[in-house]
């Protein structure tokens, strides 16, 4: 897959999809280690503190729309330029593209996801709800309760919409651009995660983040709600509902794989929800239904597991195509 004379920045090469395969094999059967993770922290944590140091130092004063997009800018900047001088370095080499899947995998999110939302249905279904709730506040940052339905709903909310932002997304990214392309992912992914957010200090800010991560979720977005539908085992159900009450998601594109999976658990997602002192009085997602359990919790992850195969075995067939 590394021959001599193939052109580095092409979409959708044998080259590219290596890169893609080798890092959702990589990330599946191995994670990010911890100790590896005490040794060298990661590269998205890396990709934060560079934009912390920019939020402290440039939201401030006047034109901060410009000041923001500066900020997107440089981001980019740091994550892509050694992506772009990695690629042109392997170029033609034999093995080329395993390595730069190697470099790759760190930005593909499959295994932490499972075991994050593994850690709270665990928990939840054992009659540990304080547990749970504590699990699942490390992956959602509204308020809740220690009631098991609003814990087992955010935990899906967060499973689904992370389905694509933490695996089909930077996967789709690794095969349209190799390494350059799921690191800008990861890097836009990362600005809108962190200065995104509707709120006086980022809402002119971090407005060209959160645009641009928009934009880069648009098709993996509807692709991770058809593979959600495709194994399922409920498809036309799943398809419907996320083409009819996926708009109403306060995301332009989370409410696709979130809807997808309501339909296909057969329970109802999104819906109010608390941050601090604040009800955002979201609109339900197949809202007819009933709450998750925890039950539907892990039916959920079996419905991720099987939408991640999916996935590899249409990366795999293209590549072989």
């Amino acid at each position: 897959l590394g021959r001599r004379g193939r052109q580095p920045g092409r979409a959708m090469t044998p080259e590219t999809l290596t890169i893609a395969l080798t890092a959702l094999l990589v990330d599946a059967l191995i994670g990010w280690p911890d100790a590896l993770y005490r040794r060298i922290s990661h590269p998205v944590v890396w990709i934060g503190r560079l934009i912390s140091a920019l939020d402290a130092r440039w939201n401030r004063g006047r034109h901060r729309i410009a000041r923001g997009a500066l900020a997107v800018a440089v981001t980019l900047g740091a994550a892509v330029i050694p992506a772009l001088l990695l690629t042109w370095a392997l170029a033609g080499l034999p093995f080329g593209p395993v390595v730069l899947g190697v470099l790759a995998w760190p930005l593909v999110a499959t295994r932490s996801l499972h075991d994050h939302v593994a850690a709270v249905a665990r928990p939840l279904a054992a009659g540990d709800v304080p547990a749970a709730r504590a699990a699942v506040a490390m992956i959602v940052g509204r308020d809740l309760d220690d009631r098991p339905e609003p814990i087992a709903r955010a935990a899906l909310e967060s499973l689904a919409e992370n389905a694509s932002d933490g695996v089909v997304a930077p996967l789709f990214w690794a095969a349209v651009a190799g390494l350059p392309g799921i690191a800008a992912y990861k890097a836009i992914n990362t600005l809108d995660s962190m200065i995104g957010h509707r709120n006086a200090r980022h809402e002119d800010f971090g407005k060209v983040a959160a645009r641009l991560d928009d934009l880069v979720n648009l098709v993996p977005a509807r692709l991770t709600a058809l593979l959600i539908a495709l194994v399922s085992g409920r498809p036309l159900a799943a398809l419907r509902t996320a083409l009819a009450e996926a708009r109403n998601h306060r995301s332009p594109n989370a409410g696709w794989p979130e809807a997808a999976m309501a339909a296909a658990l057969a329970v109802r997602l999104s819906g109010p929800r608390v941050y601090g002192t604040r009800v955002s009085p979201e609109p339900w997602l197949n809202g007819a239904a009933p709450d998750p359990d925890a039950l539907a919790l892990r039916r959920g992850l079996a419905v991720f597991v099987r939408a991640v195969f999916l996935c590899g075995g249409l990366l795999l067939a293209i590549a072989l195509l």
